[in-house]
């Protein structure tokens, strides 16, 4: 591993990562390299929508590019796991305009 922003200690845990399109992935982080390119297993897609609940897609493992990330946060496992996404609504993120 190369020094990414702070990167290191959330090695084996859950975040979730804002991509520049507006999309928001969450998994386990498996790795990094100096370009900020992250690999997340265990991953899935939240998709927000106004009328319904969070659907979350299965990704499995998955790779995303360093320059297609806006946000990377640490996931609160517990609170997330006490989460009914099923009643939650909102709108989907924009993309990121730079």
């Amino acid at each position: 591993m190369s020094s990414g922003p702070g990167l290191e200690s959330l090695v084996d845990q859950q975040i979730s990562v804002i991509t520049n399109d507006g999309r928001n992935i969450v998994g386990v982080l498996k790795g990094f390299d100096q370009a900020t390119n992250i690999i997340l297993d265990e991953s899935r897609e939240r998709v927000y929508s106004t009328t319904e609940g969070v659907q979350q897609l299965v990704l499995g493992l998955y790779i995303i590019r360093g320059d297609n990330i806006s946000i990377v946060g640490e996931l609160d496992e517990e609170l997330d796991a006490n989460l009914d996404l099923s009643k939650l609504r909102a709108h989907p993120l924009k993309p990121v305009i730079h």
